[in-house]
C-alpha cells in the first residue's frame, strides 16, 4: 500500500476531510486499478469497468455542486484526487479530468438549466461519458484559428469540421464542441448518434496507451438549437475549461512522479551490485534526493495553488506556472528513476516506463511546455510573444 511522499510534513496542512478523501482514492488506486494497469497499457485500451467506480468515488466533477449529483468539494480535494489517480496512470487521471473539467465544468458554467439537469447527474455517476472538442488537426496551440464552423439554420446549427487528439472520443455519449459562428466561437453539445457525426480511434500510440483517444468528424451535422451552450461566447470560454484541466494536471503529474520515486527508492535499497545495495552509492543517492527535492517543491506549489483556487484568487498564469513546472519535473524524475532501474526499467513489470511514456504526452497536451512559458512570460513582461 502506498503511504505517500511527505518529506516536509505537508499533510499537516491538510484538513481531516482532505486526508480522508485522498486516502479513500489512494486505496482504490492500489487495490482496484493498479492490478489492471500493465494489462491495459499493453492492450492500448481503457478499462471501462472503472468508470462507474470513479463515479461512486465522487471523482467525476469533484467541484460541481451536489444538486447535480456531484461531490461539491473544494479545489484542493480535486487536486489531491487527480494526484492519486495519476499515480495509477495518466490515462486514469485523463478520463476523470476530461469528464469533470472539460465536460461537466462547461455544462455547469455555460449551459442552460435543462442541459445541466439532463447531463450532469449522468456524467457524475459515470452513466454517461463526455469528451471535449477544441484541438484540430492543424490548430493545436492556436485554437483561435479553428476551422470547424457552425452555421445557424431554421432547424438548428449545421456543423462541419473535425477535432483531433480527443480523449474519450471513441466512447463518449456527448461531446462539448467549439466552433466558429457568425457570433464568434460558441460551444455545442453534440450527442452520440447524431447524423453527420462520427468518431475515429487514433491507433499506434506509444504514450497514454491506457486512454482512448480519437478524432471527431462533423459532416453536415445538424445540432438542435437546444444543444447550443447559451453562455460563454468567444475563445475565453473554452480556455477557461482548459484552465480547470491544467490545474488538475499540475497535481496529477506529481502523482506519477511519486510513483516513480517510490519504485526507484525501493529498487535501489534491494538491488545489490559491487557487494552492497545501489542505494548506498553516492550517484544513486544524488538522483533520489533530486527527485524528492522536486516532488516536495511541487507539492508546496500545488497546495498554495489549491488554496488560492478555493479562495477565488488563482489566475490562469498561476496555473500555467504550476503545470509547466510540475510536468517538466515529473518527466525528469521518471527518466532518472528509469536509470536507477536500468534494464529492468524498460519492462512493464515496473511502472516507471509507463509513467515516463505517459508524461511525454502530458508535457505536450493542455498547452505545451513552451506555450505555458509564453503565457507566464507575457504576464511578467506585459509583452505577448505568440506571434
Amino acid at each position: 500500500m502506498f503511504t505517500g511522499v511527505d518529506f516536509f510534513l505537508i499533510d499537516d496542512l491538510l484538513s481531516e476531510e482532505e486526508r480522508k478523501i485522498r486516502q479513500t482514492i489512494r486505496q482504490y488506486v492500489d487495490e482496484k486499478f493498479l492490478p489492471l494497469a500493465a494489462e491495459y497499457h499493453r492492450k492500448a485500451d481503457f478499462p471501462l469497468s472503472v468508470i462507474p467506480e470513479l463515479g461512486a468515488l465522487g471523482v467525476l466533477g469533484v467541484t460541481i455542486p451536489e444538486r447535480y449529483g456531484a461531490a461539491g468539494l473544494n479545489h484542493t480535494i480535486y487536486g489531491l484526487a487527480m494526484q492519486e489517480l495519476e499515480r495509477g496512470d495518466s490515462g486514469l487521471r485523463s478520463f476523470a479530468s476530461v469528464q469533470g473539467s472539460l465536460v461537466m465544468y462547461p455544462i455547469s458554467r455555460y449551459g442552460s438549466e435543462t442541459q445541466k439537469q439532463l447531463w450532469l447527474p449522468k456524467l457524475a455517476s459515470g452513466q454517461a461519458v463526455g469528451c471535449f472538442g477544441l484541438t484540430e488537426p492543424d490548430h493545436g496551440s492556436d485554437p483561435g484559428g479553428m476551422l470547424t464552423k457552425a452555421v445557424h439554420t431554421a432547424d438548428g446549427w449545421l456543423l462541419n469540421g473535425s477535432k483531433m487528439w480527443i480523449t474519450n472520443a471513441p466512447i463518449a455519449d456527448v461531446a462539448v464542441v467549439w466552433a466558429q459562428t457568425e457570433q464568434g466561437i460558441r460551444g455545442f453539445l453534440v450527442e452520440k448518434g447524431t447524423p453527420g457525426f462520427r468518431t475515429q480511434t487514433i491507433k499506434g500510440k506509444f504514450s497514454l496507451r491506457a486512454s482512448l483517444t480519437g478524432e471527431l468528424i462533423f459532416d453536415d451535422c445538424l445540432v438542435p438549437e437546444a444543444n447550443l451552450l447559451p453562455e460563454g461566447k468567444g475563445l475565453r470560454a473554452p480556455l477557461s475549461c482548459l484552465n480547470e484541466a491544467r490545474y488538475g494536471i499540475a497535481w496529477g503529474a506529481i502523482g506519477a512522479a511519486m510513483a516513480c520515486y517510490e519504485e526507484a527508492l525501493d529498487y535501489a535499497k534491494n538491488r545489490i551490485q559491487f557487494g552492497k545495495p545501489i542505494a548506498g552509492f553516492q550517484l544513486t543517492q544524488h538522483k533520489l534526493v533530486e527527485m524528492l527535492n522536486e516532488i516536495t517543491k511541487a507539492q508546496l506549489l500545488n497546495l498554495q495553488l489549491g488554496r488560492l483556487k478555493d479562495q477565488g484568487k488563482a489566475q490562469y498564469y498561476h496555473i500555467s506556472l504550476a503545470k509547466r513546472n510540475n510536468v517538466d519535473q515529473a518527466l525528469k524524475i521518471a527518466r532518472s528513476a528509469r536509470t536507477i532501474l536500468a534494464a529492468n526499467g524498460i519492462t512493464d513489470e515496473y511502472q516507471t516506463i509507463r509513467h515516463l511514456l505517459n508524461l511525454e504526452s502530458v508535457f505536450t497536451y493542455e498547452g505545451t511546455h513552451d506555450i505555458h512559458t509564453l503565457i507566464v512570460g507575457e504576464h511578467i513582461t506585459g509583452m505577448g510573444a505568440f506571434r
